[in-house]
């Protein structure tokens, strides 16, 4: 958590900083000052419509960042409390006990709790429905179901991931329509006065420089977060795998 701190503290200075930059005298123009909020005054509707896109996206991203990082951190922890329990209650034989703590709410973000408890719940219900299945049957039945539920988990926990690697890889490409407008728009700047000096440009060439950052502003966290959650996305999917093949044996060595 702490690593987590010092990198969305690295993103806020870095924004504040940048925020910084763009209202000191370096921005300024011949014979008047242009801050920040000049700059946001003087953008056309084209280049707000092009900032507000990339708010839009920033917000969303750090939404689902949020929240698929809460949701990660509550299986892990649920996931650590809930696999010795269920093992002991299976080594014991004790079914239904391990059916009612897979259930159970204090277990629902837990990814190895939906798997198993589908493995165990389709076993009791061929077990209990007087169904004549061979062991192999059986045991292909038990294999379908857990398979089934591990591809909804999987699915389920992606909720949203692969959204953040579709702004991380398209809001650079924003940035930079907003920054061929700030360009034409000093190109406009030149034709309108007559001249090229830096009166003239500097308005359109910040509101160019604006759009760049702001576009960069989105991506880098984008990727960061998309990077951080799809590593922990292959963790789950290799731990409820395990638990998938521990269960296929436990099923085996229950009907031999």
């Amino acid at each position: 958590m702490e690593g987590r701190k010092i990198q969305f503290g690295r993103i806020a200075g870095a924004g504040f900083a940048m925020l910084l930059m763009l209202s000191t005298p370096a921005f300024a123009q011949e014979g008047g000052g242009l801050d920040i909020v000049d700059m946001f005054e003087q953008m056309g509707a084209a280049a707000w419509a092009v900032a507000v896109i990339l708010f839009i996206m920033s917000f969303w991203s750090v939404g689902v960042a949020i929240e698929r990082i809460y949701t990660f951190s509550k299986a892990t922890k649920q996931s650590k409390m809930y696999a010795p329990l269920v093992a002991k209650h299976l080594k014991e034989g004790r079914l239904k006990e391990a059916i009612a703590l897979s259930s159970a709410k204090e277990y629902r973000y837990s990814h190895l709790a939906k798997v198993v408890m589908a493995g165990l719940q389709e076993y009791q219900f061929q077990q209990e429905s007087g169904a004549n299945l061979s062991r192999e049957d059986l045991l292909d039945t038990v294999r379908r179901s857990i398979q089934r539920a591990t591809a909804l988990t999987s699915n389920d926990l992606k909720k949203g991931v692969s959204g953040l690697a579709t702004i991380g890889a398209t809001a650079p490409f924003v940035g930079l329509l907003g920054t061929v407008i700030g360009v034409i728009n000093a190109f406009v700047g030149i034709a309108s006065s007559g001249s090229g000096g830096i009166g003239a440009v500097s308005a359109g060439i910040a509101e160019a420089l604006v759009e760049t950052a702001l576009g960069l502003f989105v991506a880098i966290p984008a990727v960061w977060f998309y990077n951080y959650l799809s590593g922990k996305l292959e963790f789950f999917n290799v731990e409820m795998d395990n638990s998938s093949s521990e269960m296929v044996d436990y099923f085996i060595k229950k009907t031999t």
